[in-house]
């Protein structure tokens, strides 16, 4: 775990750049080590708030990385700058670029049967590298039997996509069962997919990419009320320091 933590209403962030970030993911790899790493935004800052567990989890990952410009723009409010916004799915492509290059096992978990599938099809057309040793979408009711294929299948990497906070339950419970670099990915597999299209590049540079999912999904926009929420806490907390 490194010690250059920045804490960010209770959620401790891990403060480097996104290519120190990706030099310590291929060390854990050539290491096969067993890596956890979580992707807080402002709305699981927020939920880690009101849940004492799931905060435990979160702050006890092995990594815990800045996928929000809230959290860059809160830390700077604080007065405790970070080096930038580190995504969930810019680690998530990475981490398959690497396992391609490196020739790695990796398993797939969660999202919907179709976009499991469109993304698995995804890995075996583009990536031939990568031995895709399973996937499986995110309905099912026996943890366990899902954990012990994962771990039967031995996998270097193990993309978990059961939303939050059920993929960081899932991981913790279960990453023992098979040294990886495991990490939960939320909504990725969509865009991986295909199924959903990423903000442009444009919009990515204009830290802007939560409006252009507001508009192409207007049904977001009780999640997005976290934002709001998030950013008085920050300042209520500018004060009390």
């Amino acid at each position: 775990m490194h010690k250059n933590r920045i804490n960010i209403l209770g959620t401790e962030f891990d403060n480097f750049t996104e290519d120190q970030f990706h030099k310590y993911l291929n060390e854990d790899l050539d290491n096969h080590s067993n890596k956890f790493i979580v992707t807080p935004n402002p709305e699981i800052v927020l939920s880690a708030r009101k849940n004492t567990r799931f905060s435990n989890i979160v702050n006890n990952a092995d990594y815990v990385i800045p996928d929000g410009i809230g959290i860059i723009k809160g830390a700077n409010n604080l007065g405790t700058p970070m080096h930038g916004r580190i995504t969930g799915f810019d680690t998530l492509m990475y981490l398959v670029k690497t396992a391609n290059d490196k020739k790695l096992k990796v398993y797939l978990l969660g999202a919907k049967p179709e976009v499991i599938k469109a993304s698995a099809d995804r890995i075996k057309r583009e990536f031939t590298g990568i031995d895709l040793v399973g996937y499986h979408d995110g309905y099912f009711d026996d943890d366990k039997k899902i954990a012990e294929d994962i771990a039967a299948k031995k996998p270097n990497i193990v993309l978990v996509a059961l939303g939050s906070p059920k993929q960081e339950y899932f991981i913790n419970q279960f990453r023992d069962l098979n040294p990886a670099i495991w990490i939960g990915v939320g909504g990725s597999f969509d865009v991986f997919s295909g199924t959903k299209k990423r903000a442009p590049k444009i919009v990515q540079k204009l830290s802007l990419e939560w409006l252009y999912r507001l508009l192409k999904e207007p049904t977001r926009i009780g999640r997005m009320a976290a934002i709001p929420r998030y950013m008085t806490l920050i300042r209520k907390e500018k004060k009390n320091r």
